[in-house]
C-alpha cells in the first residue's frame, strides 16, 4: 500500500489513486490540481475538458511569474492563467484511474467529490546542452508526484416539516 500524506476519515467510501514522478511540469500541474479541490468528479472532469478546448483556463495563484493574463481568469478571481495541455491531461488520467478504484470498491461515481489533491516535487533529471566556446550547461527536467483522494458525499438529511414538540 502506498503511502498517502493524508489518511480519510471513513476509508470504505473514499478511493485513491497516485502517480510518482510523472513527467510534466510540477508548477503548471499544482495549479492544475489545486483548481479541482472540493469539486465533484463530473464536474472536475467536465472542467479538465474545456481547459482543454480553451474555453476556461487554469488559473495560476502560486508560480505565477510571467503568466500571461487572460479574461477567463475572472471566473476565479484572479487576472493570470493557462491552459496547461499535459497537466491536465496527467490529471485527468488520475482522475479516471480514482473513478474505476471507486468502482471496485462499490463507491457510486456521481457522489464523489475530490477531497485532497497534492502535486510534490520529484528529484529533477539532468542532462547536458552544449554551449558556446566548448563549455557545457545544465539542462534539467521538473517531474512531480501527484497523490488525490475522490470521497462519498453524504446524502442530505431531509428538513423536517413541522416543528419540533418539547
Amino acid at each position: 500500500m502506498p503511502n498517502y500524506s493524508k489518511k480519510p476519515q471513513v476509508t470504505s467510501k473514499t478511493s485513491k489513486a497516485k502517480i510518482s514522478d510523472l513527467k510534466v511540469h510540477y508548477k503548471n500541474t499544482f495549479n492544475t490540481a489545486n483548481a479541482i479541490k472540493d469539486m465533484t468528479l463530473k464536474q472536475a472532469q467536465q472542467y479538465y475538458r474545456q481547459v482543454l478546448t480553451k474555453t476556461r483556463c487554469v488559473p495560476f495563484r502560486r508560480y505565477a511569474g510571467k503568466v500571461g493574463r487572460t479574461a477567463q481568469a475572472k471566473e476565479w478571481g484572479v487576472v493570470k492563467g493557462r491552459w496547461p495541455r499535459k497537466s491536465v491531461a496527467a490529471v485527468m488520467d488520475l482522475l479516471k484511474n480514482a473513478e474505476a478504484n471507486a468502482v471496485a470498491k462499490g463507491l457510486d461515481p456521481k457522489k464523489l467529490t475530490v477531497s485532497h489533491v497534492q502535486v510534490d516535487q520529484a528529484p529533477r533529471t539532468r542532462r547536458r546542452t552544449f554551449r558556446a566556446h566548448g563549455r557545457i550547461g545544465p539542462f534539467m527536467c521538473s517531474p512531480c508526484h501527484i497523490q488525490l483522494q475522490l470521497t462519498e458525499r453524504k446524502s442530505a438529511v431531509p428538513k423536517p416539516s413541522s416543528a419540533p414538540q418539547h
